[in-house]
This record gives C-alpha cells, structure tokens and sequence, in this order.
C-alpha cells in the first residue's frame, strides 16, 4: 500500500507541476508583445517599445519589422503577432479582408517620398536626373515600392532601376554603402540616418503621402497589452513622437 501510495503522490505531484509550468507559461506569454510593423517604423516603434516596458515592468516589446505585405502575410496566417502597423491603407484593407486583424484599424501617421542620395554623391541632383546614374527603389508589392512607381510614371521616368529591394531600409543601406547613386525612400528614413543621405523633393510627392494604420491582429494573444499600445501610438506622446521622427499627423 505505502508503494502505490507513493505513486500516487508522485504522479500528484507531477500534474501539479505540469500544471504550474504550463501557468507559468501562459503568464510569461502575456508578458510578451510583438508589433508587427512596416520597416520604416524602426527607430519610433522602438523609442515607444522602450517606454512601453517602462511603463509595464516585466513586458518585453518584440518588434518584427518587413515590408507590410509581407507582415500581413504573416498576420493573415496566424504566426505570432498582436499587432500589426502597416505603410499603406491598401495592405491593412487586404489583411482585414483576410481576417487578419480584428477591430476598426486607425490610421495613425502619414510619410512622404522623397529621393535620398548618398552625402557626397553628386550623380544625381533630382527625379530628372535618373537617368544619369542607378537608382533602387522597393518591390512593388511593398508600399515603398507601390507610392514609388506611381511618382516615377507621374513624372515620366522611364529610366528602369538598378535593383528593387524586399523594403525601404533595405534601399536605404544601398545608399549607405554606396552601391547606388539614388534611391525612393521616405522622408524619415533620411532623417533617421542623420545627415548620411541628402533628400531630393519629388513633384506630387507630399500631395499624396502614403498613410500608415495600425489594427490588433485576429490571432493574438496579448490581447490587454496589444490595447495598450494602440493608445500609446495614438497619445499625444506616442503622436509627438512620430512627429519628431518626421512623420505627419493623421
């Protein structure tokens, strides 16, 4: 008797901890936020990502930051994400209609298109000089690359890129290490690399600004943090910040 005692005991308390880690679990895993966003929200997603865990200690903000379709994607699919930001109404409409993201998104920022040459690189002066030197923008797929190509055709440029990066950041570090002599980036990608790029205006550019939105994702699990960091992005703070970044204001 003592022996199937023990047993049961032992196999008791087992459970017991099975069960207590799988707590544990769930309670770490609420203690997680990732915020899926558009690449050109790196640096301000991070300035709020730490004052977000300042103001929750014991969260940790996980950024994955892509072009925006393909973090729909992702989204659409149910990978591990409970918010989702993107650069343009077109892919957030798309990622709604795929239920993946729950909710009225909100748009929360715009962005301009600008051409950002490298500092002392002088190829290149303006969208009518293309011709005379290589150029990159994104993949037409991603927002970056969509607003590009409609400028570019807007102000009859024919002259075909040299290469079309997965996204804006990716065009950017071209620039950065001088592998092309232009590039159709963002506005706040050229402020955000302090002065290691120039920015061109592009004629229609600031008339249509491409518009960024931001939704809590159907499949997520931190459901009350993910709440709260949609009202952190839309505080004055989080919108003063956006500000500064170079962002415009809904």
């Amino acid at each position: 008797m003592n022996r199937v005692f023990r047993l049961l005991v032992a196999g008791s308390l087992a459970y017991a901890l099975a069960g207590c880690g799988s707590g544990d679990g769930a309670a770490a895993e609420k203690k997680n936020l990732t915020v899926l966003a558009a690449s050109s929200l790196k640096e301000v997603f991070g300035t709020l990502a730490t004052q977000f865990e300042a103001d929750h200690p014991g969260v940790r903000v996980t950024l994955v930051l892509d072009s925006s379709a393909t973090l729909a994607q992702m989204a659409e699919e149910g990978a591990p994400g409970d918010i989702l930001a993107t650069a343009d109404a077109k892919t957030m409409d798309e990622a709604e209609a795929a239920d993946g993201v729950t909710g009225t998104p909100e748009q929360f920022a715009t962005n301009v298109m600008v051409l950002a040459t490298p500092r002392d690189n002088d190829t290149v002066g303006g969208i009518a000089d293309l011709a005379k030197g290589s150029y990159v923008v994104c993949v037409p797929t991603a927002p970056c690359g969509a607003a590009a190509a409609s400028l570019l055709a807007a102000n009859h440029v024919t002259t075909k890129p040299a290469s079309e990066e997965v996204d804006v950041k990716a065009v950017l570090q071209k620039l950065l290490s001088d592998n092309a002599d232009a590039g159709l980036v963002y506005a706040t990608d050229v402020k955000a690399a302090d002065g290691a790029v120039k920015a061109h205006q592009i004629p229609g550019a600031a008339e249509s600004p491409n518009t960024y939105w931001i939704a809590q994702t159907t499949h997520a699990k931190a459901t009350g943090l993910a709440a709260e960091w949609l009202d952190l992005v839309g505080s004055a703070r989080g919108q003063r910040l956006l500000e500064d970044a170079g962002f415009g204001l809904p």
